[in-house]
């Protein structure tokens, strides 16, 4: 089986154990409620149990908890899921968090559905993927979940920015959904997206988003380069609007199907 693209490296994974990472996580927008009527509407067996793989703070974990029987959710970072417990429904007693490697974590399988929000791409697919099937119910799929974003004014030059900053030098453009196919590890049934929702922060809450970001980790910038990057979105922003809050549009995306 040809190898990963080279940016989506182990290297370059462990970044999201950092501290600043997981701190900055909580600038994340949320899904879109959509996105969770997308998902359980997949689920056709009780009781509805889901595995939610490289869970991070739990943004498809604690809202999913509230509409399913038992949602366990698996992430390597005990940083990632420390905070999640103490984000609004991480202590929902159907939420079972699990710090472990998704490869071979301890599961309680069947699940009716195994969810993976922006997080598939870190796993080593020739293992996960075939073990997620035997997870699986046999009407059970695996939905690859992901944020879309409106376009902003600045944001030719902010990608400029984050190549320039990236400490993950190794980046190349790529489609998940076609990376497994093409290797034979899944077969796609169908997609859907929500309605586009306005999300808004401020200048500083946005600027503060993108250390969440691989490549972004403080740790492994420094704090001199981290501050300049920092300084550079922020003044880009402002050299665009006067106001002190940024709205951006946010879409959920579901992709799922077969793995095999």
């Amino acid at each position: 089986m040809k190898p990963k693209p080279k940016h989506l490296a182990p290297k370059y994974g462990a970044q999201f154990k950092d501290k600043s990472i997981v701190d900055a996580y909580r600038r994340r927008p949320p899904y879109p409620d959509e996105t969770f009527d997308i998902l359980t509407s997949l689920i056709t067996t009780e009781p509805k149990r889901v595995l939610d793989v490289g869970c991070g703070t739990g943004y498809l974990a604690r809202p999913l908890s509230q509409r399913v029987d038992r949602v366990d959710a698996v992430d390597i970072s005990a940083n990632m899921i420390a905070q999640g417990k103490q984000l609004p429904g991480g202590d929902a007693p159907n939420l079972h968090w699990i710090e472990g490697a998704v490869e071979d974590a301890s599961l309680s399988p069947l699940y009716g559905l195994v969810t993976a929000g922006e997080s598939l791409h870190w796993l080593d697919w020739a293992v996960v993927l075939p073990r997620f099937r035997t997870l699986l119910v046999e009407d059970g799929v695996l939905a690859i979940v992901y944020k879309r974003f409106s376009t902003v004014p600045w944001g030719a030059e902010l990608g400029t920015l984050i190549t320039q900053f990236s400490t993950n030098r190794d980046y190349e453009p790529y489609d998940l959904v076609e990376e497994l196919t093409s290797r034979g590890l899944f077969s796609k049934q169908g997609e859907q997206g929500t309605a586009w929702m306005p999300f808004r922060q401020t200048v500083a809450a946005y600027a503060e988003s993108f250390f969440s970001r691989n490549g972004f980790s403080r740790e492994r910038m420094g704090e001199e380069r981290a501050k300049e990057f920092e300084t550079a979105v922020t003044n880009l922003v402002q050299s665009y609007q006067s106001e002190e809050i940024v709205e951006i549009q946010v879409s959920g995306h579901v992709v799922w199907g077969k793995p095999i």
